[in-house]
């Protein structure tokens, strides 16, 4: 649903086509301008009143911090070994490079994930996801352009 109004802060020179509480409905109000020929490129859809949302995904133990490290510091060895193979002698086994390349990775990842979750003295013992998210969508068009979105906003609306 869309509330006609001015939101607190626009930017200059821009008219505030509505607020929308989600952002699919604010990007198919753009849609629908963009199938009517309507020129996008004059629209800003602004996100309003950010939060930020973090959501815990599980607790964190030394064995979690431990595997965390090894597997995002193995993948890195094993790159590491590829690259070496790629540049080493031909009898060198490119397999066997990046064989160890990937162990030694883990096990140095795995290190330094027990390190840094033993750094925190068990004050963040969980992880988590992070991310912003606005309680509105406010769709802006430049001001010269304002009557024209208008008048197709009102046919999308009409629907």
């Amino acid at each position: 649903m869309t509330t006609p109004g001015t939101p607190s802060a626009l930017p200059v020179g821009r008219y505030a086509l509505g607020s929308y509480a989600q952002y699919e409905q604010a990007q198919a109000a753009v849609d629908h301008l963009s199938d009517a020929g309507f020129p996008v490129e004059s629209l800003t859809i602004m996100g309003a009143d950010l939060r930020l949302v973090e959501q815990v995904t599980g607790r964190l133990t030394s064995g979690r911090a431990a595997a965390a490290g090894a597997a995002s510091l193995g993948w890195l060895g094993l790159l590491f070994g590829l690259f070496v193979g790629i540049f080493a002698e031909a009898g060198t086994a490119l397999l066997l490079l990046a064989v160890y390349g990937l162990l030694f990775g883990a096990a140095f990842g795995a290190v330094m994930g027990l390190v840094a979750h033993r750094a925190t003295g068990g004050k963040r013992d969980f992880s988590s996801t992070r991310g912003l998210a606005a309680s509105r969508y406010e769709l802006l068009v430049e001001q010269s352009r304002a009557e024209e979105a208008e008048r197709l906003l009102a046919e999308f609306r009409g629907r």
